[in-house]
């Protein structure tokens, strides 16, 4: 269902499930949990990419796993629905840089992944949607991050449509941050990513990540004092320390190789 590899400083997820379409059940939920938690806690692991393998991203639910929900009680349906959004917290929180790499259609729960991660390309050819209103169902844990990437006025059509959209159009939303011509092209995109994110701080990145989820939506006084705390603690911090040092010596700091 799901590969998990380290080269380096690099950790990839690989959702392997591609007779299927990659799609989530409560197996692959819990198998993304524990990758995405064990990568995060990894202080060898400075960047994490997700990527698939087969002829989608991620086609959104295993129709077993949902023909299986129809005979849930209220209480188990909420359980499970508790550890989906708790795999899409994860993902968002991870202290680390993450990289949604999407070679084809990721729908459902798969735009749901894209969107809790820090960046994502995607080929011209890939295609995404919402589409559980479809089958009478509704993007119900995805949603808030969903929401948080594309806006209100922009869910309000895909929720309610169930539309598919094309790569250039989640660009235009902010779904993903990259289109790009084919999977080499994707490649070379990610490599360029990654190589700007070794050069910063490990422990700024991180910090820079919940600086982001502690001043959005906020009003402007609260944030401001959320984000004076901020560059205060960084700069008494080691790597914040070191990393001055460095620039005013004009050297390499600790975490660029030297």
């Amino acid at each position: 269902m799901l590969r998990l590899e380290r080269a380096g400083a690099i950790g990839t997820i690989t959702l392997d499930r591609p007779a299927i379409h990659n799609a989530f059940n409560d197996e692959l939920i819990s198998k993304i949990t524990l990758a995405i938690e064990e990568l995060g806690g990894d202080s060898a692991v400075r960047v994490v990419v997700f990527r698939a393998n087969g002829p989608s991203f991620s086609a959104g639910g295993d129709l077993n796993w949902m023909q299986r929900a129809r005979t849930y009680t209220a209480e188990e349906n909420l359980r499970d629905a508790r550890a989906g959004a708790n795999m899409f917290l994860a993902v968002t929180q991870c202290p680390k840089p993450v990289i949604a790499r999407v070679h084809a259609r990721a729908l459902g729960g798969g735009s749901g992944l894209v969107a809790c991660c820090d960046m994502a390309v995607a080929v011209e050819s890939a295609e995404f949607g919402l589409p559980e209103v479809k089958i009478g169902l509704l993007p119900g844990i995805i949603g808030p991050f969903v929401v948080a990437r594309i806006g209100v006025a922009n869910a309000r059509e895909y929720f309610l449509t169930g539309a598919r959209f094309p790569a250039a159009r989640a660009l235009e939303m902010g779904l993903i941050q990259r289109v790009a011509s084919d999977e080499a092209a994707m490649d070379r995109i990610i490599d360029n990513w990654i190589a700007d994110l070794m050069t910063s701080s490990p422990a700024a990145i991180a910090a820079a990540k919940q600086l982001i989820f502690d001043i959005s939506n906020r009003p402007i006084d609260s944030a401001l004092d959320v984000a004076a705390k901020s560059i205060a603690d960084a700069r008494v911090s080691a790597e914040g320390r070191a990393g001055v040092d460095a620039f005013l010596s004009r050297g390499k700091p600790p975490w660029i190789p030297q």
